[in-house]
Parts: C-alpha cells; sequence; structure tokens
C-alpha cells in the first residue's frame, strides 16, 4: 500500500484533510499526517518511508528529498513552487508537480480587494476614488490573471493583459500589449501575477514603475522577490501619487511604512490562497493528482 505524506506546518482546514482522506481511501493509499510541525528535522524524519508527500508553503529542501528513500512524486498545493528544490527532485527522480488555478479566484478577489482598500484611502474616512472607469494591468494573463480580469470587468474597468508565453488567441475579450513597458505606461493599476525564477526577480524595477501613469498603484499578488526594493523606494520618493499593495510585505516595510504613510498595504502573511475554498481545492487537487500518477505513470502538472 502506498504512504502519503500531508506535511503542512500551517495545517489544511478539516474538511480539505478529509476530501484528501477521501480521495487516497478511494485509491487504497494509507494517509499520514503531519501538521504543525516546529522543525525541518520534523519533517526529514516524517518523509523516511513515504511514496509521495503533498505540501503547501513548507520547504522541501534538498535535504528533505533525499531523506524520502521511497519518495516518488512531492506536489505543492498551489500555483508557486519555489518552495520545491526543483535540482534536488530531478536528482533523485522525483516528479514534482503544483496545484495551478486551484487557489486562483481566492487570489483574485484578495487582489481587488486590495485595490478597492487602497483606492479607498485605507477606508481612512477621507475621499477615496473608485475603481470604475480605470485601467488595469495584468502582468501575466494565467489562471490567476484571467480571475482578476473577469472580477474587474465586473468593475467597470478596462483590462488589458501582457504575457509572452501566450499566442493573441489566448486573451480572450482584452486588450493585449506586446511589451511590459507598454503595459505599465498605460495603465492606472497594474496586477503583478509572475513566478519568480531567476529571470523575474527584481525585474519590476525603478525604470518600469516610473513608467506608470499619474495616480498608479502597483498590486503584488506573487512574490516580494519579483520586486527591485531600491527601485521601489525611490519611486515611492519621487512620485507622491505612486501607491503599493501586496500580499508578502517588502524586506523594506519597515521604511515606507515610516516615509509613506496611507500609500501602502501589505498583509501580515502571504493570505491569497487564504480561503476554505481554495485549502480544500488545492488539497484534493493534490491527491488526485498523487493517485493518477502513482496508478497511471499521468505527468500532468509536473514543474521539474
Amino acid at each position: 500500500m502506498a504512504k502519503i505524506l500531508v506535511a503542512t506546518d500551517k495545517p489544511f482546514a478539516k474538511s480539505a484533510v478529509d476530501g484528501i482522506k477521501k480521495v487516497l481511501d478511494e485509491a487504497g493509499f494509507e494517509l499520514a499526517l503531519l501538521e504543525g510541525y516546529t522543525s525541518p528535522a520534523d519533517l526529514i524524519n516524517a518523509v523516511a518511508d513515504v511514496d509521495a508527500m503533498i505540501v503547501r508553503s513548507d520547504i522541501v529542501s534538498k535535504d528533505v528529498v533525499e531523506a524520502g528513500k521511497n519518495l516518488k512524486i512531492v506536489v505543492r498545493a498551489g500555483a508557486g513552487y519555489d518552495n520545491l528544490d526543483l535540482a534536488a527532485c530531478t536528482a533523485k527522480n522525483v516528479v514534482a508537480m503544483n496545484t495551478p488555478g486551484q487557489n486562483s479566484n481566492a487570489v483574485a478577489e484578495l487582489a481587488i480587494g486590495m485595490m478597492v482598500y487602497i483606492a479607498r484611502g485605507c477606508f481612512n474616512g477621507k475621499s477615496g476614488s473608485e475603481l470604475k472607469g480605470k485601467t488595469l494591468g495584468i502582468h501575466a494573463y494565467g489562471y490567476v490573471g484571467k480571475a482578476i480580469s473577469t472580477i474587474a470587468k465586473g468593475f467597470g474597468m478596462k483590462v488589458i493583459a501582457f504575457d509572452p508565453f501566450l499566442n493573441k488567441e489566448d486573451f480572450k475579450d482584452v486588450e493585449v500589449v506586446d511589451s511590459v513597458e507598454k503595459l505599465y505606461s498605460s495603465c492606472q493599476y497594474v496586477s503583478i501575477n509572475i513566478p519568480a525564477t531567476e529571470k523575474t526577480k527584481k525585474s519590476i524595477n525603478f525604470e518600469l514603475l516610473s513608467k506608470m501613469p499619474k495616480g498608479a498603484t502597483l498590486v503584488n499578488t506573487a512574490r516580494k522577490e519579483v520586486i527591485d526594493e531600491v527601485g521601489l523606494l525611490k519611486v515611492f520618493a519621487e512620485r507622491p501619487d505612486f501607491k503599493y499593495v501586496s500580499d508578502v510585505a517588502p524586506d523594506c516595510a519597515a521604511e515606507i511604512a515610516e516615509k509613506f504613510k496611507d500609500r501602502f498595504f501589505f498583509t501580515p502573511k502571504k493570505m491569497g490562497a487564504q480561503t476554505s475554498e481554495a485549502n480544500n481545492n488545492a488539497g484534493v487537487a493534490a491527491a488526485k493528482q498523487i493517485v493518477k500518477f502513482l496508478k497511471t505513470g499521468d505527468t500532468t502538472f509536473k514543474v521539474n
């Protein structure tokens, strides 16, 4: 019987665990739970005898991968997978997957919610502005980008998108631009949905942000690493009209809070996928992907 470890220092909701267990029970697999652990050693010990593993934001390091003597697959329940050591997985012939699209609506609603909050002056009692009639740029038009676009249109926003990895026919009902510079220079709001890779880290820099129109707001539900924080601080200092909202606080958050009051909002921890619906969707999807892989060799959503 295959043994599947669900290892979460921030545990899934009970309903999600129940859903995962149901999928695994039906497949004839054993479920092992490691919840709320406090040391990497706990994960290393728990992975020793399992065939597969589901994680959330947990760090699957080289040490973890090498400790999994029987490990064949690890699935990150969520879209981003920078917490997985892909090189180590590949070296050990371990398949690494994510669950794209399962958290997209939750992330999209958070992005729009942060936009409303900052547009209304963080609800400080003073007059703010509306999203209706404004132009929103979607930087990367994947699952989250498409969900944000759908909601934004309901607010009466114009939507423009840029994604060099898609064909023009992939951009349904939105205007597409052919350069990231054109996107930023055309939009009062820009939503960043790109992954953190060697090419994208610090790619959102002063040169790009300075092109944004007056009254610009940058919305980040991706990773803090994609922002060049030196450039971000420079834009804040030179542009009193510039605002920034993010689902993860930058390293320079204290300096921003000290100098640029009422022009930012940062969630206290990464909140994009923190809904009961997304919790269930991602966990159950991860379990189903493991079952398909172990029973049929299906490698859909493999990322290494």
